[in-house]
């Protein structure tokens, strides 16, 4: 299975509010939720989750925090952003068009906005991987011209760059990861954007990759700018040493440079591998994440200063589910306050072995049905204030 399409806790669980995860239709009747490409057998799912219920339980990481809510409140909006960016650039400057928007990525995103007022945030790699070959790995951000950074600053009202890794691998990069490597990342991958995009098209909310990240690097965050933080949800457990209750070679990723605060819990959602995951500082119980969820409100930290948000509605994740359920998932999720979703970058090139000839559909499908149901969109750091 694909590491790379392994999904952040949430963002392909259905269940939300209302009717969302009842098993009933709007008329009452019995209906069949849309199912995950990856979904896996219900024994597998509950083998993992007697292993995890036999491990001592943690409490939170985060205790001393406040709920804070949006002062004011811009009614229904929603916010998008997709993960794992750096085929794109690469694609692009391989192909050196006079106009970005001839990339038909790029002007898919600029059709969603012009359409239906998408407003994207592009979470990137600093660099390729060596995974894809090493030519490949030769490329990085730095190797981006600034050929259409006039045209990227013409973009600067529904286009924004983001942090989320150095590179794909390995899996967990920020689990245990020092103050000075976040701080270096984060320097790295905004200075590239600044110089080839412009100022103003340096995104303030952060997805790291593969979800958890250390306390120093959520203070790193927070220094470099970050206004809110992605977070995992639920139960935690101690990881005890065993490598058998976690996906090959993630055992040494927890174990590799271990910070008190990293754990396991289950992730669950999409049904795939990685049901039990690592977590790391930016984990809230369920009940703490709940008063975030669609709406505008948010956990201050008070130990760190830094803010922590679930940055899923219940809605999928489009790369999880084909063309045909995406408008289904999204009825599913009801209508809160504040609606947000996500895809994958890679799946929409065919070079890819996971490749998807509907992802093109698929986000102008979700923007449809975000402006049919009287969403207009916002960036995700304009939740917070």
């Amino acid at each position: 299975m694909n590491r790379r399409e392994f999904l952040r806790t949430g963002t392909g669980v259905l269940a939300t509010a209302g009717l969302a995860g009842s098993g009933l239709a709007a008329d009452g009747k019995a209906e069949t939720a849309p199912t995950p490409l990856r979904a896996a057998a219900k024994a597998v799912q509950d083998a993992k989750r007697a292993k995890l219920a036999a491990l001592r339980e943690l409490g939170p990481t985060i205790t001393d925090f406040e709920l804070r809510r949006k002062k004011k409140i811009p009614g229904k909006c929603a916010a998008f952003y997709i993960d794992d960016v750096i085929f794109l650039f690469h694609d692009l400057v391989d192909k050196n068009p006079k106009s970005c928007w001839s990339h038909p990525f790029f002007a898919h995103l600029k059709k969603a906005w012009e359409n239906y007022g998408v407003k994207t945030q592009l979470n990137l790699f600093y660099r390729d991987d060596f995974y894809y070959g090493v030519r490949e790995s030769l490329f990085s951000l730095k190797n981006v011209p600034e050929t259409w950074r006039d045209e990227f600053q013409s973009a600067k009202e529904w286009l924004r760059f983001g942090f989320h890794s150095i590179q794909e691998f390995p899996d967990y990069p920020w689990l245990n990861a020092s103050y000075d490597d976040v701080a270096l990342a984060w320097k790295m991958i905004s200075g590239e954007v600044a110089r080839f995009a412009g100022p103003g098209m340096w995104a303030r909310a952060v997805t790291p990759h593969w979800g958890p990240i250390s306390r120093e690097g959520c203070l790193a965050l927070k220094d470099g700018g970050a206004k809110v933080v992605w977070v995992s949800r639920g139960k935690r457990w101690e990881y005890n040493g065993d490598p058998s209750i976690l996906p090959y070679g993630h055992a040494a990723r927890l174990e590799n440079h271990r910070k008190p605060e990293s754990a396991i819990y289950w992730r669950g959602g999409s049904g795939d591998d990685i049901s039990v995951s690592a977590c790391g500082y930016n984990h809230l119980d369920a009940d703490q994440v709940e008063k975030t969820r669609g709406l505008y409100n948010w956990i201050h930290d008070r130990a760190t200063g830094v803010n922590f948000r679930a940055f899923t509605s219940g809605g999928p994740l489009l790369n999880l589910y084909p063309l045909k359920d995406i408008v289904p998932c999204f009825d599913r999720a009801g209508e809160p306050e504040f609606f947000c979703y996500a895809t994958h970058e890679q799946y929409f090139f065919s070079h890819y072995f996971m490749y998807q000839p509907e992802y093109v559909a698929k986000t102008l499908a979700s923007g449809k049905w975000m402006h049919d149901h009287g969403y207009s969109f916002i960036f995700l750091e304009d939740s917070v204030d």
